[in-house]
């Protein structure tokens, strides 16, 4: 409690100095006192920490101060606010990020992992908002592409590891089964390389989540030829359950004071079906 007086103390005295840039950077003392959660159910005081893969506009992504944005983003660090946590976001690829929290390098993966029952059993996974997968092609349309079944005999890019590589092989077997010319699976390290391998012309479509591909297509960057396949739910996914309960609970308050639902209506994101937020799954064994 005396750390937080003395730098209570210390910020007025600096701002009747003039000095305004050094108090913000007693900023962080302030977090830290009034932490609602801490080690060894964060692994450090203050901080949450979060693996993220920023390619994936409007939801995460890098802008061109080489900042932090998104969807994703603002309901993390808004949670964190709440919690009396500094956000701490570490860029990874997505098929680094459930070993690297079983390894405790991240308390949280914030890059909206879809649900599954697998998962479930590796993780506590909190449920947040609702995501359906999308085909991207190039711009105009030029192959007319428009159902599933017209993908068959074309290359399609998608991040390796994530549930879009999975459907999309559950696409490409949907298709064989049907006789159709097969489909050629592309794996990337993350989506901006498959979106790239798309503007290219390596491949013929790109798969993402439909929220990307709309903020794509309104760019201009490409045609969202087919939508809204495969509806699931995304999540926050935690190793620590003491952590997660407290990300649900304050998901619930920021629900309460509209700030979630007014977040992902701003991004066009579908909201969770269920009335209060919680861990969804048996957790680790």
């Amino acid at each position: 409690m005396g750390n937080f007086i003395d730098a209570t103390i210390d910020r007025r005295s600096l701002l009747k100095a003039g000095a305004a840039a050094s108090a913000l950077a007693l900023a962080p003392v302030a977090v830290r006192a009034q932490a609602k959660i801490a080690p060894p159910n964060i692994i450090k005081a203050g901080t949450l920490i979060m693996s993220i893969n920023p390619t994936l506009p409007p939801l995460q992504f890098v802008d061109d101060k080489g900042e932090l944005k998104g969807m994703r983003v603002e309901l993390a660090n808004e949670c964190c606010k709440k919690l009396g946590l500094a956000p701490e976001y570490i860029r990874t690829e997505f098929a680094t990020m459930i070993p690297g929290l079983a390894a405790k390098r991240w308390d949280m993966i914030n890059t909206g992992i879809f649900w599954t029952e697998e998962r479930s059993k590796l993780m506590y996974m909190v449920p947040y908002e609702q995501a359906a997968i999308s085909f991207l092609a190039a711009k105009g349309n030029p192959l007319g592409i428009k159902t599933v079944d017209d993908l068959a005999g074309k290359k399609i890019s998608v991040e390796l590891g994530g549930i879009e590589e999975r459907r999309t092989r559950e696409v490409a077997d949907r298709v064989a089964k049907k006789g159709l010319k097969p489909i050629t699976v592309m794996t990337f390290n993350n989506f901006a390389e498959a979106f790239q391998a798309l503007k290219a012309g390596q491949s013929d479509a790109a798969t993402s989540i439909d929220a990307t591909a709309m903020f794509m297509q309104q760019r201009g960057d490409f045609t969202r030829a087919v939508s809204g396949v495969f509806p699931q739910i995304a999540c926050f996914a935690f190793a620590n359950k003491i952590l997660a309960e407290a990300i649900a609970s304050t998901l619930n308050d920021l629900k309460k004071d509209g700030y979630y639902g007014k977040l992902l209506d701003q991004y066009g994101v579908l909201k969770i079906d269920e009335d209060k937020f919680s861990i969804k799954g048996p957790g680790p064994a």
